[in-house]
């Protein structure tokens, strides 16, 4: 609003004149506001909140999905170093699956021995009902980071695509990932990395696991 416009507005909304001027110099100085300005939104009821939150609270559907892998697995890793490296498949672990805070996450343990070193990993995933997606983080013993993942599950080919960031410890930066689960029966997944390196996506990691 100007300063014309303000003294304007001031006046009218101190002085009430007989012949409706102040309605209408009002109703002027509000065409002033910009266009896109919008209406606050009504606050919700406390009933409609409360639905909100149950839904929002309540394990369905994908948090079943995700119990059915529950229990000990075998894991048979696959690493690639680069793009054009050859494969180190050298490397094994067992995997222990299990839901936690009432169904609502799957905690994965990962113990093993990995490039010749004692490993030990953490997940956790989960199902966020609002977003519609899945949530993931991974720690382990290789690294002082943590990994964030979100993605979603394709049930017409029992796949699972999840996209976020890693950290590069050469650089510092963070570096875009992708993880591919694929469910091929009861006792059988594969679990898929891909890292990023000169602006390229390769594929860094395959698990092949195996239900005990």
């Amino acid at each position: 609003l100007t300063a014309l416009s303000l003294l304007a507005f001031t006046a009218c909304k101190d002085t009430t004149a007989d012949d409706g001027t102040m309605a209408a110099d009002t109703a002027l100085a509000s065409s002033e506001l910009p266009a896109d300005t919008a209406a606050p939104e009504a606050p919700l009821d406390s009933a409609t909140m409360a639905k909100n939150w149950e839904e929002y609270m309540t394990p369905g559907n994908m948090h079943k999905w995700m119990a059915s892998t529950n229990g000990k697995w075998d894991a048979a890793f696959t690493f690639w170093q680069g793009p054009d490296a050859p494969p180190d498949s050298s490397s094994k672990a067992t995997v222990d699956n299990r839901t936690i805070l009432g169904g609502r996450y799957q905690e994965s343990i990962y113990k093993g021995t990995v490039m010749g070193t004692s490993f030990e990993g953490k997940g956790t995933m989960g199902y966020d009902n609002a977003k519609d997606k899945f949530i993931n983080t991974w720690i382990d013993n290789m690294g002082t980071g943590m990994m964030q993942m979100e993605g979603t599950y394709d049930s017409t080919t029992k796949t699972l695509t999840m996209t976020g960031t890693g950290v590069d410890p050469s650089t510092g930066k963070d570096v875009a990932m992708r993880q591919v689960i694929k469910t091929i029966d009861d006792k059988h997944q594969t679990l898929e990395m891909y890292d990023t390196k000169g602006g390229k996506e390769y594929k860094s990691m395959e698990i092949r696991l195996t239900k005990k």
